[in-house]
């Protein structure tokens, strides 16, 4: 199935306050990493401004799936119900992975904007405690949903790619 079906679109409207919500991310990310987790930071952005944070949490809570953006679902599937997730736009500082936009589609969220792309991560992170990454970009994922999900990513942010830098080994 071609990524650019109906199930995932390509996103290609950008505004500077998704600048601004990117950024803030990123910043998590910063401090995920500061605390000694993975460097990933994630945020929604409900439809009547409500906005909740995660940042990845695999080493201090030692659990394989503490990414930022399956932290986001669990703590806004809590906050938010089915319509408002719909109407939400997460936003993260790295492209989803596999099981990530996999909780993102099951959430019913229906916009996800990105900063560094899974390629650009895996030419920094060529394994993850010892575990090659898993090469299947977000947009393949959705492709394969009944539901949209609008795409909104890469967007070329410098800081993105830095917070990784001397991280990982």
């Amino acid at each position: 199935m071609n990524t650019s079906d109906n199930a995932a679109s390509h996103g290609s409207e950008f505004s500077k306050a998704d600048t601004e919500f990117l950024n803030r991310a990123i910043s998590l990310a910063r401090a995920a990493r500061d605390r000694g987790d993975h460097p990933f930071g994630a945020l929604l952005l409900a439809p009547d401004g409500t906005i909740v944070e995660a940042m990845n949490t695999v080493n201090t809570e030692h659990d394989p799936t503490g990414h930022a953006e399956t932290n986001l679902v669990r703590l806004s599937a809590k906050k938010l119900d089915a319509v408002a997730l719909a109407g939400s736009t997460l936003y993260t500082s790295t492209e989803p992975c596999a099981m990530c936009t996999g909780a993102i589609y099951w959430a019913g969220i229906g916009r996800v904007v990105y900063a560094l792309s899974e390629k650009d991560l895996a030419s920094i992170v060529t394994e993850q405690s010892g575990v090659p990454t898993l090469d299947l970009p977000c947009r393949e994922v959705l492709a394969h949903g009944g539901s949209r999900v609008t795409v909104t990513g890469p967007v070329p942010l410098p800081e993105a790619t830095e917070v990784h830098l001397g991280f990982w080994h």
